[in-house]
């Protein structure tokens, strides 16, 4: 039984081993890699595997230069083919991205590629053939909060309404008020944001979309009838103009002086693609033109470089980063009285 076992693991290490069309190996190659695999086999044995197996796994032989090459077909009917080493560095690179972005339950579905992915990258490791999981690391840019916990019964029944165009029956907990309220919800789309995940469904009975943040959905149970279809919804229209906003988010000129180490940075990875950049005279600064979309989060990015910008346009911007600044330094003068002192 034990010898079945292994014959039968072998199999399917050499079914994961040969690559796609048009990319090709060799039954040496093969055995090769085999034995690095710590299976004792010789390379007769590997030539009547694949012999065997060419048919029923729709493996394509061709002959080139005196040597036989396999390549799996498009069409294999199962695939077992190994991962690509480009494809697990990828996928390794996105679980530390996304860690921070999308919630457990949706990492957990996750969790068995990214496992792939890292005990292939470990597999080449320990054959000396690259150290990519301990060279490689995925870093957020600025403070990104840890995802928002979903209950996972509520994920799976919420994305299953969604994706068989179901009516939802929900009780979300009220920010204001503190309490759950039963809902009936016709869904129309997922937006992960951040930190934050939120259908966006119209309520039984109205028309207007809302946006619900799943976290806050203590329990969720698709039903059989189908939802009020929404033909004018696209969701990325409805970011541009609606995600977290009562009015549609208009586009701006931003005019600001930047520092340095600002205008470096712009340069690299621009706010947008109508962006310019000007020396300014007697000075290493720059003057910065862009067009930005006119909503709280783009504002209060430009607020967080502090020092290093000075806002000439629009005015409501500049505006907004005075009475913004008088704020804050109010709550560092000792001669004011401030309401969340101790």
């Amino acid at each position: 039984m034990p010898e079945a076992k292994d014959t039968l693991l072998r199999l399917f290490t050499l079914l994961r081993l040969i690559p796609e069309y048009p990319r090709y190996t060799t039954a040496p190659i093969l055995q090769e890699k085999l034995c690095e695999r710590g299976f004792s086999v010789d390379l007769r044995t590997v030539q009547r595997d694949l012999q065997q197996f060419s048919q029923p796994f729709f493996l394509i032989e061709e002959k080139h230069g005196g040597r036989i090459h396999w390549s799996h077909s498009k069409d294999t009917p199962l695939d077992l083919r190994d991962m690509e080493p480009a494809t697990a560095l990828a996928l390794y690179l996105a679980e530390g991205h996304l860690k921070n972005l999308l919630p457990q339950s949706v990492l957990d579905l996750l969790g068995p590629q990214f496992n792939r992915a890292r005990n292939y990258l470990d597999e080449l490791g320990e054959n000396s053939l690259a150290q990519w999981a301990q060279n490689v690391r995925t870093l957020p840019n600025g403070k990104a909060l840890l995802p928002a916990e979903i209950d996972k019964m509520v994920w799976q029944q919420t994305s299953t309404a969604l994706l068989e165009r179901k009516q939802l029956r929900i009780h979300y907990l009220s920010r204001s008020k503190g309490a759950a309220k039963p809902l009936l919800l016709h869904p129309a789309g997922l937006i992960s944001r951040h930190s934050i995940s939120y259908l966006i469904a119209s309520v039984d009975g109205y028309d207007d979309l809302r946006q619900f943040a799943l976290h806050r959905i203590k329990h969720a149970e698709p039903l059989s009838k189908q939802a009020r279809t929404r033909a004018d919804f696209e969701v990325d229209n409805y970011i541009r103009q609606d995600l977290n906003t009562a009015a549609p988010i208009e586009q701006v000129e931003l005019v600001a002086d930047v520092s340095p180490q600002i205008a470096w940075l712009l340069s690299e990875s621009p706010l947008s693609p109508e962006q310019s950049l000007e020396p300014l005279p007697d000075g290493d600064w720059q003057r910065l033109r862009t067009v930005v979309p006119d909503d709280q989060e783009t504002l209060w990015w430009v607020f967080g470089l502090g020092e290093n910008v000075k806002v000439w346009e629009p005015q409501r911007w500049v505006q907004a980063i005075r009475e913004k600044a008088a704020r804050q330094e109010a709550l560092y003068d000792p001669s004011k009285q401030f309401v969340g002192s101790v």
